[in-house]
């Protein structure tokens, strides 16, 4: 079969492959949509590729002659393995995505209109941007899901059968709720749901105490999200059911991505010291340590233990650690198996625990479960030296007890730093 030349004009200057739906910038230069708004959006320029000229829009018109030269070619060089692109679908305009939010403020069109918008945001980072753009669409979206989890949750509750219209509401609300995730929403965005007068985040952590796997999953993601734009301030004062929504979370294992999530936001509650106790109190400790104990990969270790030791970072926390049968056992278990990271994050937990928490059953525990002997390790390898401080300084403060056991085999004494 003869090699077919490609007609250099046919491919995009970008990508270098020939173009299925040709579209002109404003400077005039013609590309693939598909390569020009992943350079746009997802690569975030605002410049053309071939004249580096300022885009102020990123208008982009279809170039239907070009499109059909290829689309002719192709056909004329089918018996060479070409195959003709189909008439690419027209992309999504502002009066569509306005028609569809209308539709959603009502009733009886709202599930339909909501899939359709779902079903255009996942299509591409254009339809995205554009839906994100439209003007109101967050704060429907936000009304639809307050409105819903203000109603009847989803299942049979208490022998009550719900009926087909909380289905349907339920249903608009898990689409909202994946919409606005989707939309990974800007910072202002978010702001403006953090400030819905708490109504919002009130919302999501009502859905988080609900069966509905799903939505929980859609919650703790757009809550991880609105978290890290809330000032610090309004952060300290949450309701401590918000913390037993969260563990909640993580105690169903819903996914690892909303598990990820609720570590993150677990984390980032507990830099407040009052926030450590509400999540002491809501049982934070033990999950995190049946977590622990399940091996999870690196990225949830690490999250696992930054929640731990941020919950410890309090009398309550500590207790319930030192308390639970594998607590102290687990957390040293992944000292210099994981990663540096868990290391660190690992020494930190049993520093405060030595430092604040140290009784003679504790001690005796750390002995014998190895604790002392890993500690030990961590000065012989090479490790950072913040956290070989911590390990020294844990060593030296229980020396006394530590350093003339039985249980302290040779080898160790010899690193084990002097008083």
């Amino acid at each position: 079969m003869a090699e077919v030349e490609i007609p250099s004009y046919f491919l995009c200057p970008i990508s270098l492959q020939i173009m299925r739906d040709p579209v002109s910038l404003p400077t005039g230069i013609t590309y693939d949509r598909d390569s020009i708004e992943r350079w746009i959006f997802s690569g975030k320029h605002d410049t053309c590729p071939v004249t580096k000229q300022y885009l102020p829009d990123c208008d982009l018109t279809p170039n239907h002659t070009l499109r059909r030269l290829i689309q002719a070619w192709c056909a004329l060089n089918s018996s060479n393995d070409i195959e003709r692109f189909p008439t690419p679908k027209p992309p999504i305009d502002k009066a569509q995505i306005a028609k569809l939010l209308d539709d959603a403020r009502l009733p009886y069109l709202q599930l339909g209109s909501l899939r359709k918008l779902k079903e255009l945001v996942s299509e591409s980072e254009r339809n995205r941007r554009c839906v994100e753009a439209a003007p109101g669409v967050v704060g429907i979206l936000a009304s639809i899901i307050d409105n819903s989890s203000s109603g009847t949750p989803s299942g049979d509750q208490d022998g009550i059968l719900i009926g087909d219209d909380d289905v349907e509401s339920t249903n608009a609300r898990d689409e909202a709720l994946s919409i606005l995730y989707l939309l990974q929403l800007s910072e202002q965005h978010l702001l403006d749901l953090a400030v819905r007068n708490g109504d919002f985040i009130e919302s999501l952590t009502s859905i988080l105490r609900q069966s509905n796997y799903r939505s929980r999953a859609y919650a703790i993601l757009l809550l991880k999200s609105l978290l890290g734009v809330i000032a610090p301030a309004h952060l300290a004062g949450v309701r401590e059911e918000l913390f037993q929504d969260v563990v909640g979370v993580l105690r169903d294992r819903i996914s690892h991505q909303a598990n990820k999530a609720a570590l993150q936001v677990l984390a980032g509650l507990c830099l407040w010291g009052s926030n450590r106790i509400k999540a002491a109190n809501a049982g934070a400790v033990p999950v995190l340590v049946e977590l622990l104990l399940d091996e999870p990969e690196r990225r949830i270790c690490e999250l696992v233990l930054m929640a731990l030791g941020r919950v410890c970072g309090c009398a309550e926390g500590r207790a319930e650690l030192v308390g639970h049968a594998a607590g102290i056992a687990v957390v040293s278990k992944k000292i210099l198996r994981v990663s540096e990271v868990a290391s660190e994050r690992g020494v930190k937990i049993l520093y405060s625990v030595a430092r604040f928490s140290a009784t003679t059953a504790v001690l005796q525990e750390m002995l014998q479960i190895g604790v002392v002997s890993k500690l030990c390790l961590v000065l012989q390898f090479d490790c950072g030296m913040k956290m070989k401080e911590k390990a020294r300084e844990i060593l030296r403060l229980h020396s006394r007890v530590w350093k003339k056991s039985p249980c302290l085999s040779p080898q160790f004494l010899i690193s084990y730093p002097s008083s």
